[in-house]
């Protein structure tokens, strides 16, 4: 008994401790219960409102693509959190003030009051510093570089066991390099970027992964500028030298645990002059190379080598099936014997049997797969290095072009560089002023002839199609039979002079001027030409994207047969010799993107000229008494350029009969107005740019200018822009049920003042390209009221940008919405958004969720 005496003692002197704390103590929990309740709900209120406004900041932000802080965002949860506790305390206010007694000071529950009192005062004291600690000046910052870019592969074959082989020497072991090498064609690229791909998948391996296409002409400046774009948010290393981009390259790099990708090496890559740190055990950085040579991996050091072998008999009869397809195989029991023959005569090459395959899937009778086989067996396999076999298995499809002229017009493309976006109306230009298709009509002829040797060319596999549909591509090993074959297979190398992207700083002195027939020296370094050479036989020259400051008149003195001179994109050349007029057969000049001020005296003489370009010549004063002198001209470009079309140039223009062909700079609304009602001007008219016009309507009309590829406004104050397809009697002989501008492929636009949405865009329904920057009063590209009312009056328009494939939206802060809700784009290939805060968060989570896989950014 004297033990439970004891106990309850103690307890009851527990008991009482706590009563008279929570009465008399620091706290004064009971006491200043009501007055902590009003507090806290004050409190958190303020708290509240403070989120509220902090979010709405964040939320702008995110808007314009950056990314909430990690400790905005930390906040935030721990504001939910504490509301949810708070709101809690609140709900059991009115029980715990019931029980309060004596004016406040004591409580018929003490203990429980008291406890209560204790979390109130301690939840406000949680709430103050919430409150206090909500106070930011930074909310986002731009998102971080992403981790891995996803490469784009088609369906691979015989691919997987490489894959699982290169996967396992690059990530089991100590091994930091690897050399991935084997002849042009084999599919080292593609395995790279299975490799690539395969990170997207594997969590906290690398921070990031760094692809890098080297190619065979590409010096360190390339190199650093695929890595820097691939690492920076910004751009402010494109100002920067050579050695403050190594600095910038290995403060980055010595940061983080990389993964460099080098694609289609041609020689040895010094890392360190780049600025990338060698990949070592401690730093957990790695290297992948992809090369057509094994030296190239010894040169390297790489700690592994693994050859990329050709296709297994099995795996190459399966790629062949593929490109050929199954109808002509299985049609007849005798293809099946002939086509294994002819797929076995690829030697399991990838790019061989894709290229051999889409060249026999068009031949549907067995005589032609077996003659088919009897020119494969003309030429031997059996060669001493790798370029002579894939040159001579390629070969095949270059012969299964059976027009002599679509054979000129394929080894035409072999003047530009690897990798390099060849334009189709540029290449097509060339192919005429050469001869090798029949030169200008009236109905395009010439051009749709151009672009269906360019399907013919793509469809054999000759050439690729572009980033962009209005751009292709000749893969490296192509361009190298290409080459091989122009030189007649080597011995007349002396006739083609091809040292595009090559960084020369001035003319090769081993040119044999008296035999070359054509010459590419685009995207060099050269910066005068001061020599006298004698070129009877040069047809084509291209110095395109050189830094040409001058060039001497002898260099022009003796080229009789020079017919397509490129001087495009030579920013600092402003005056050309009076020398060109010795260029009699000339036919094509193009002076785009240069500072050229004056046109010589000399180019008046050029009598055969029919296409010249002076599109983007900012500094070009006058043209006026030149294109007049040029009987035979049917081409003139004066896109954005400074010389404007006014009553005398128009006057001039209807002087050229031959004129089919025209870009122009319109800055005053009576001249558009006047220009559209001269019906063989404005039916040339290709490129339209209506630069620093002011007027309160600007009516563009449709059939007039059916013709119109192009329309760039710039820096113009215009109310509306009306569409006009009704308002001249000639109207009722041509079909108006699809009203549109049938051939407006590219809109820009540029500050433009006045209108809030672009609704008349609906109008361009093969648009593939709209850019739009401020700043502008654009509130919606298009009008959902204004687009329905249109679709109403013309139901063949009904899916606006159905065909658009690049849109860039920058700096419009008016921005609400594009075209409809969710935009449809069902061939957008290339995106970008800068600065339209009012676009909705939601449209812009759909757009990224929607391109995921298509380039871009926000």
């Amino acid at each position: 008994m004297g033990n439970c005496v004891s106990l309850d003692v103690s307890c009851h002197h527990q008991t009482l401790n706590h009563a008279c704390g929570c009465l008399f103590g620091d706290g004064n929990y009971i006491h200043m219960m009501e007055a902590n309740l009003e507090a806290l709900e004050k409190t958190i209120q303020e708290l509240e409102e403070r989120r509220d406004d902090l979010l709405r900041r964040v939320v702008i932000e995110e808007d314009k693509g950056l990314q909430r802080l990690a400790q905005v965002q930390g906040w935030f949860s721990r504001v939910q959190g504490v509301e949810s506790q708070v709101n809690d305390l609140l709900d059991a206010r009115s029980t715990q003030t019931k029980r309060l007694c004596l004016l406040g000071y004591c409580s018929n529950k003490c203990i429980t009051s008291c406890d209560y009192g204790k979390k109130v005062l301690k939840k406000l004291k949680e709430v103050e510093g919430l409150l206090a600690k909500g106070v930011f000046h930074v909310v986002a910052e731009k998102s971080p570089v992403p981790k891995v870019e996803k490469k784009h592969i088609q369906t691979t074959v015989g691919l997987d066991s490489m894959v699982e082989k290169a996967w396992h020497s690059l990530m089991i072991g100590e091994r930091r390099t690897l050399g991935l090498y084997g002849m042009g064609g084999v599919g080292k690229t593609t395995l790279l970027a299975c490799i690539n791909n395969r990170f997207l998948e594997v969590v906290n391996e690398f921070d990031v992964v760094i692809w890098v296409v080297v190619s065979k002409d590409l010096q360190n400046e390339s190199i650093q500028d695929q890595i820097l774009g691939r690492l920076s948010l910004d751009k402010e290393w494109k100002q920067e030298t050579e050695n403050e981009r190594v600095s910038r390259i290995k403060n980055i790099l010595n940061r983080k645990k990389f993964l460099l990708l080098l694609d289609d090496l041609w020689s040895e890559v010094d890392l360190n002059k780049i600025g990338v740190p060698p990949p070592t055990q401690e730093n957990g950085s790695k290297l992948v190379l992809t090369t057509r040579s094994k030296e190239v991996c010894k040169d390297m050091e790489v700690d592994d080598m693994m050859e990329v072998v050709c296709l297994s008999p099995d795996e190459a009869w399966e790629l062949f099936q593929q490109k050929v397809g199954e109808n002509p195989i299985k049609s007849h029991h005798d293809f099946l014997p002939v086509a294994r023959k002819i797929a076995e005569k690829c030697c399991g090459l990838p790019l061989a049997l894709c290229v051999i395959g889409k060249a026999m899937a068009c031949k549907e009778t067995v005589q032609e797969w077996r003659h088919a086989i009897h020119v494969l067996n003309s030429s031997s396999h059996e060669f001493p290095g790798m370029e002579e076999k894939i040159l001579s298995i390629l070969k095949f499809s270059y012969d299964s072009l059976k027009d002599e002229k679509v054979k000129l017009c394929f080894l035409y493309c072999s003047l530009f560089p690897e990798d390099y976006e060849i334009g189709k109306e540029k290449l097509i230009k060339y192919w005429i002023c050469e001869g090798f298709i029949d030169g200008y009509r009236n109905d395009d002829g010439a051009d749709n002839q151009g672009y269906d040797i360019i399907g013919l060319l793509v469809h054999a596999h000759l050439l690729m199609d572009g980033v962009l549909t209005f751009t292709v591509k000749m893969h490296d090993v192509i361009r190298e039979m290409a080459l091989w074959i122009a030189s007649k297979f080597g011995k007349q190398k002396e006739t083609l002079c091809v040292r595009s992207g090559a960084q020369l700083r001035q003319i090769p002195k081993d040119i044999s001027w008296e035999l070359v027939r054509r010459i590419s020296l685009m995207s060099n370094q050269i910066a005068e030409i001061s020599c006298s050479c004698n070129c009877s036989n040069l047809s084509t020259l291209l110095l395109q994207n050189n830094k040409l400051v001058d060039i001497s008149g002898e260099f022009f003195r003796f080229m009789p047969a020079l017919v397509v001179l490129d001087l495009s994109r030579n920013s600092i050349l402003s005056r050309l010799p009076e020398e060109i007029s010795n260029l009699g057969s000339f036919q094509y000049l193009n002076l785009s993107y240069t500072a050229i001020k004056s046109l010589p005296d000399g180019l008046k003489e050029m009598k055969r000229l029919i296409d010249l370009n002076l599109e983007f010549t900012r500094e070009l004063e006058s043209i006026v008494g030149t294109a007049t002198s040029l009987p035979k001209l049917q081409v003139l470009r004066l896109f954005c350029s400074r010389v404007c079309v006014d009553d005398i140039i128009m006057k001039e223009l209807q002087l050229l009969e031959h004129l089919e062909i025209l870009t122009a700079t319109i800055e005053d609304a009576v001249i558009l107005k006047n220009i559209q009602g001269v019906d063989r001007l404005a039916s040339s008219i290709r490129g339209l740019c209506l630069s620093n016009m002011s007027a309160p309507v600007v009516i563009l009309n449709t059939v007039v200018l059916g013709a119109l590829q192009r329309l760039t406004i710039w820096n113009s104050k215009i109310s509306e822009i009306k569409i006009d397809w009704e308002s001249k009697e000639r109207r009722d002989v041509i079909c108006t049920s699809s009203p549109g501008f049938k051939q407006l492929s590219a809109v820009h636009i540029v500050r433009l003042e006045g209108p809030t949405d672009l609704t008349w865009l609906l109008f361009a329904e093969n648009l593939r390209i709209l850019s739009v920057s401020g700043p502008s009063s654009i509130e919606e590209i298009i009008n959902r009221e204004k687009g329905m009312s249109i679709s109403t009056v013309h139901p063949d328009i009904v899916v606006p940008f159905e065909k658009l494939e690049l849109l860039t939206a920058r700096d419009l802060d008016e921005l609400k919405s594009i075209c409809c809700d969710p935009p449809a784009l069902p061939n957008l290939r290339q995106f970008y958004f800068e600065g339209c805060p009012k676009l909705p968060k939601a449209a812009t989570e759909y757009l990224r969720h929607a391109w995921k896989d298509v380039e871009g950014g926000f």
